[in-house]
């Protein structure tokens, strides 16, 4: 700890002490690494290789004692805690400097936080995070959406607001790496990330917990200047300035800044570029494989027979399909009046494989989303159902296009029972799309 001088004024008094003890034991913990799945993910991740995932991953850490996020967690840190501050003056010596201690405390705290908002702030920034809504989400109704979904979609068609916030969100994290604007970053940090928190719990979002985790190392930080700020401010009282000031000698200046400009670079620098690739091949929501592009659209399925009895166009018949979409990815999307268990992903999740890229159902009901393979010979698509409730529903189609306007499809699903439908296109204008053509300051006609 004695890799610097001090010039320190500070006293501390005895409950001020224990309250150091106690918190800095308690927020050392809630950023230390200690349960055993952050170092398999460090093993299993391959360095040669890295990718933006591997980063946003490590950056998400939170102690998890319980195999999932919880606020019992912080329950148990803060027993730790506990134990520790009851234990402090057996195990250390009695004469520590205690403005040392809560300078290096802060340190590592206010990196910390930075760097799980630099996580989040370039998903944001590149529109990643909640991207544009699929053709299959443009024509879902608006109640066969969860709360969190609808949270989504709702950011993905404003992308400018959405790089806003993630600017915003950024300017607040690189202040924290300077300790003299650590307090203005958080009056920055403490009311986006609390909007975060609120918005997941009124959203049904699973990010609440990680979001309080952020906002309680922001509360730490920001309680540096509480009552400072507060007689300044509210009772126009003078106050002391900080008398505590590092003074690192020129060698230890050297690392310091060393250490600081390697977490730029790797934090900022290259996890802002890999992002920015990341982006430009499309995101991670979606699948990456491309699908039929001369058959990308809406089709209402004007003809619909099952084992050769047709079935006549009806939105409560829970067989009749009753519109189908080909997606510009591999995907195809069946609505009908068919039951749908919903799959949720209330959670950030960065998936490297297409099977697990489940965004575009997660959270809908009222289609079924398959993903296809295409027979190299022949014009046969083999359909799986994403949803994991109905890993038995497969379907074998042959598909022939008449025209720029008529498809029709004929095979057989997984109960052998015959398919065909008869689909005609639908030339659907969307005003995301239309408005983005003519710019929002143009006029806009549908």
């Amino acid at each position: 700890m004695g890799t610097f001088d001090i010039q320190s004024q500070s006293s501390w008094g005895k409950s001020e002490k224990n309250l150091f003890k106690f918190f800095g034991l308690y927020f050392f913990i809630q950023i230390l690494p200690i349960d055993l799945s952050f170092f398999k993910y460090i093993i299993d991740t391959n360095w040669l290789t890295l990718q933006y995932r591997d980063i946003f991953y490590l950056s998400r850490y939170a102690p998890d004692f319980l195999g999932e996020q919880s606020f019992l967690n912080w329950i148990i840190v803060a027993i730790l805690a506990l134990v520790g501050t009851i234990f402090w003056d057996k195990i250390l010596p009695k004469n520590i400097d205690y403005d040392k201690w809560y300078y290096w405390i802060r340190v590592f705290v206010r990196y910390r936080l930075a760097l799980g908002l630099i996580a989040y702030s370039f998903l944001k920034i590149y529109t990643i995070q909640s991207p544009e809504p699929s053709l299959s989400n443009l024509n879902t109704n608006y109640g066969d959406f969860t709360a969190w979904k609808l949270f989504s979609l709702g950011l993905g068609v404003v992308p400018s607001y959405q790089s806003f916030l993630g600017l915003v969100e950024l300017a607040g994290a690189l202040l924290l790496l300077h300790r003299k604007t650590t307090t203005i970053g958080t009056l920055i940090i403490l009311p986006f990330a609390g909007n975060v928190a609120i918005s997941n719990i009124a959203y049904e979002g699973g990010e609440y917990v990680y979001a309080f985790y952020l906002i309680s190392l922001g509360l730490y930080l920001f309680a540096f200047d509480t009552i400072r700020l507060f007689k300044l401010v509210s009772l126009e009282q003078p106050v002391d300035q900080n008398h505590f000031q590092p003074e690192f000698r020129e060698k230890k200046q050297l690392y310091r800044l060393t250490l600081k400009g390697l977490y730029i670079i790797v934090f900022v620098v290259f996890y802002g570029y890999k992002t920015k690739a990341g982006a430009s091949g499309g995101g991670y929501h979606f699948p990456s494989q491309a699908g039929l592009s001369q058959l990308t659209g809406v089709y209402n399925v004007k003809t619909f027979k099952l084992n050769n009895q047709e079935i006549p166009y009806s939105k409560t018949d829970s067989v009749r399909w009753q519109d189908i979409i080909f997606e510009k990815w591999n995907t195809i999307s069946i609505k009908s009046n068919r039951e749908v268990n919903i799959e949720n992903l209330p959670t950030e999740e960065i998936f490297k494989d297409d099977a697990q890229r489940i965004y575009e159902l997660a959270g809908t009901q009222g289609r079924h989303f398959y993903s296809y393979q295409k027979d190299p010979s022949s014009n046969i698509l083999r359909l799986t159902n994403r949803n994991v409730n109905y890993k038995n529903d497969a379907l074998t189609i042959h598909y022939q296009a008449l025209n720029d306007s008529i498809v029709i499809l004929s095979g057989v699903d997984s109960h052998q029972d015959s398919v065909y439908a008869v689909l005609e296109k639908l030339n659907k204008k969307y005003l995301i799309h239309e408005a983005k053509k003519v710019g929002r300051r143009s006029v806009l006609k549908l």
